[in-house]
């Protein structure tokens, strides 16, 4: 197994992406804020388009935990992962920062979107 860390952003705004490569597939944590912990999973599989087009889209299955809006990180990045390396990818994502406004979780959702494309241009890159 091959592993990575990716890092964007400072402070509380700081998101970090391990990805580990298995046989089969990636697993992606992507943590931040003050306290990473388990917010959310979303399991993603690519797939020819129904459309018919020759494009891949994804089946994905999201769970979060209650309280939690990590799925709103974890699903589009599991399936941006997944559409790029056309194989299964699991996400986990938990970022918290303490009493955040609208300008903070603005600021981690684009570092969390931020670290996944780093990924993908390395991985397409090699």
């Amino acid at each position: 197994m091959k592993q990575q860390v990716y890092a964007i952003g400072n402070g509380p705004c700081r998101v970090e992406m391990t990805v580990t490569l298995t046989g089969n597939g990636l697993v992606v944590q992507i943590y931040g804020g003050d306290g990473p912990h388990v917010g959310a999973l979303a399991l993603s599989q690519p797939r020819p388009s129904r459309t018919g087009n020759n494009k891949t889209s994804c089946s994905t299955s999201v769970l979060t935990l209650l309280g939690h809006k990590e799925d709103e990180v974890a699903k589009p990045a599991a399936e941006k992962i997944a559409k790029a390396i056309n194989q299964p990818v699991v996400v986990v994502a938990g970022l918290h920062v303490d009493h955040a406004g609208t300008n903070t979780i603005t600021e981690l959702v684009d570092n969390c979107q931020q670290v996944v494309q780093m990924f993908i241009n390395e991985y397409e890159a090699n």
